[in-house]
């Protein structure tokens, strides 16, 4: 059986397999972690490039910030808006500090200061180099030293390209290793990250019209990838009970929860 789909929530809700997978898997959002983990081992030479950049920028920081964007279309959603809920969900959610006015940069100097190493992973190479502008320009509220980080920007996504899914496995193996990830709607990249470190991550929402949707994001209600495009099983079905839920980001979607 072979699918770009992660279909694994359609067949908690079968009967015959339910009993089996509730053996296998009595905590039901950690399918994908447990799988992944065991089936998802890094080649020596991509194993090199993970190490690498985590030593050299990730791993004398205080806390690691992981930030996934997927734009599939860049003349739908403009870079600003996209800018613009990064840093509102961000801030919003505590996740990292605003900047000082002008005025105030002596404030910050007494302040005790711990560094965050924020990974940033795109396509694109703005979205980094806006990031990175903000955090070097001004000092934070708090004190706290943002270091700004971002492995590739390949520009465009290339199926069957070994090298590139090389790289794009090198980018989501340290997203995992985050203490809080920011991730985008409807991207398996961001599902794959979150799934392997066992983070629930702050979903970005895809923006309406070009405009930033209010609010910016929302927090996933378990660590599972969403199955997008789920098989019709009737008006009557349960696909909302339990521990199979609708997506925060794919209303048709389906993902696993814990079963309270």
């Amino acid at each position: 059986m072979k699918s770009n789909q992660y279909f694994v929530p359609s067949l908690f809700l079968l009967p015959s397999f339910k009993q089996e997978l509730s053996k296998l898997f009595p905590d039901e959002e950690t399918v994908f972690h447990h799988l992944g983990r065991y089936l998802f081992q890094p080649s020596n030479e991509a194993w090199g490039l993970i190490t690498r950049f985590y030593r050299a920028y990730l791993s004398k920081a205080d806390e690691r910030i992981g930030i996934q964007v997927r734009v599939f279309d860049t003349k739908v959603t403009p870079f600003q808006t996209v800018v613009d809920q990064i840093l509102s969900c961000t801030i919003k959610e505590k996740l990292l500090p605003d900047v000082l006015e002008k005025r105030s940069f002596a404030a910050s100097v007494s302040k005790n200061q711990s560094l965050k190493a924020v990974l940033v992973t795109s396509l694109y190479s703005e979205y980094y180099e806006h990031l990175k502008g903000v955090y070097w320009a001004k000092p934070t509220v708090s004190g706290e030293v943002i270091g700004v980080y971002q492995p590739s920007h390949e520009e465009h996504e290339l199926y069957g390209n070994n090298m590139h899914s090389m790289k794009a496995w090198t980018e989501i193996y340290p997203l995992s290793m985050s203490n809080a990830l920011i991730t985008s709607s409807w991207s398996t990249f961001g599902y794959v990250a979150q799934s392997l470190g066992g983070l629930k991550p702050w979903i970005l929402y895809r923006p309406l019209n070009g405009t930033a949707p209010d609010p910016p994001c929302v927090r996933a209600m378990s660590m599972e990838p969403c199955f997008h495009f789920p098989p019709s099983h009737g008006c009557k079905a349960e696909v909302n009970v339990g521990h199979v839920k609708h997506c925060e980001d794919v209303e048709w979607g389906l993902k696993l929860v814990k079963d309270h």
